[in-house]
């Protein structure tokens, strides 16, 4: 690639822009909310997907990881030099889990390990792979996957079949996404209390107890019952942070990633289009999927591929041509979509580097 371009108005749009400063920041706060014990995260590789911002996790001192697909896995692999404990955090089946077998046959001084929620699958896991570790693989009442969690004949079932692989149990109860956070911790903590019983019912000292996306961090991490477990949490988005996490009322985290965009079209006196549609920013997450940063007048109407709407609310019609920072409403697939970031330094362009960890392997 020819040397990066020295000024964002040199970029083609729409471009993913990290912030490299604001990574480390949003780094330091997490190390705060865990009491400046970062063994107790593990955060979830599918947000950050870029080389540069996974050795600043490493440098920080992250040695546990979460990830879920096996592109994650190598990428974040070939580039820890100290070792790390992965979970993928996936029930794999067929080709996939074969794949990650091949990645812990291939990197011994790493620990891995992938989730089960069947006897049979974990008995086979470990016959295959005695180095990969199983954490069951609990359902908090979402129906995505993993065991209800009232079922414990099955989830004994499934510890017994993973024998000494058994490493921990995983609840990802990041579906409890109220707004008001005291309403989210009374809808957790009820969980939690369920999974120290089961932690405890299964009779193994030390066995790890993992939850908590974004929206629920805050809620294990104040909860008393966990202390005495080896307890961990695994939101990723901090790393990032976007609109969504910012409705969830937990303060001190910058935004990191922009998609920059220009102004192409100026349609009546009211809109503005931009050229970042649903191929650069995610559209799952519903309208609107981003807001302007720094033009509060604007709003993102509903995208199409490669053009995003925007009313103009107050304030004037941006100029033909107007370089505009758009802010995710959801990073993670977002940041997917990008082949390459540009990083930035000090409000600078650094480098532009490939998006590494995105997509699928085949």
């Amino acid at each position: 690639m020819t040397a990066p371009p020295h000024a964002l108005d040199q970029l083609q749009t729409p471009a993913l822009l990290i912030d490299l400063d604001a990574v480390r920041h949003n780094i330091a706060q997490m190390r705060s909310h865990v009491g400046g014990d970062l063994d107790r995260w593990r955060p979830h590789v599918k947000t950050a997907k870029v080389p540069a911002v996974l050795d600043l996790l490493l440098a920080a001192g992250v040695r546990r990881f979460k990830c879920a697909t096996t592109r994650e896995a190598s990428v974040l692999l070939q580039r820890a030099t100290p070792p790390v404990d992965l979970l993928v955090a996936m029930p794999l089946q067929g080709a996939n889990l074969a794949r990650v077998v091949e990645l812990a046959a291939a990197h011994p001084r790493h620990s891995l390990a992938i989730l089960s929620e069947d006897p049979a699958h974990a008995e086979a896991v470990r016959g295959a792979a005695p180095r990969l570790g199983i954490f069951v693989d609990l359902d908090p009442g979402f129906r995505r996957t993993g065991i209800p969690l009232e079922d414990r004949a099955r989830i004994a079932a499934v510890a017994r079949a993973a024998g000494g692989a058994l490493r921990g149990l995983h609840l990802y109860e990041g579906h409890v996404r109220d707004a008001d956070p005291t309403a989210r911790a009374r809808r957790c903590v009820p969980l939690y209390a369920e999974l120290t019983a089961l932690a405890a019912e299964l009779a193994m000292p030390g066995i790890e107890v993992l939850t908590s996306g974004t929206p629920s961090f805050p809620s294990a991490l104040a909860w008393p019952g966990f202390r005495g477990h080896a307890h961990r949490i695994s939101p990723g988005t901090v790393v990032y942070w976007d609109t969504t996490s910012e409705e969830f009322g937990i303060t001190g985290f910058r935004f990191a990633v922009h998609v920059l965009a220009r102004v192409i079209s100026r349609p009546d006196p009211t809109r503005a289009t931009c050229d970042a549609g649903s191929k650069a920013l995610d559209a799952a997450a519903g309208d609107p999927v981003a807001t302007v940063a720094d033009w509060p007048g604007l709003v993102a109407l509903h995208p199409s591929e490669e053009h995003l709407p925007l009313r103009v609310d107050s304030g004037p019609v941006p100029a033909l041509g107007t370089l505009l920072r758009l802010v995710p409403r959801h990073v993670c697939p977002t940041v997917n979509l990008a082949d390459h970031a540009v990083l930035l330094e000090q409000g600078r362009i650094a480098t532009i580097v490939p998006v590494a960890a995105r997509g699928h392997e085949v």
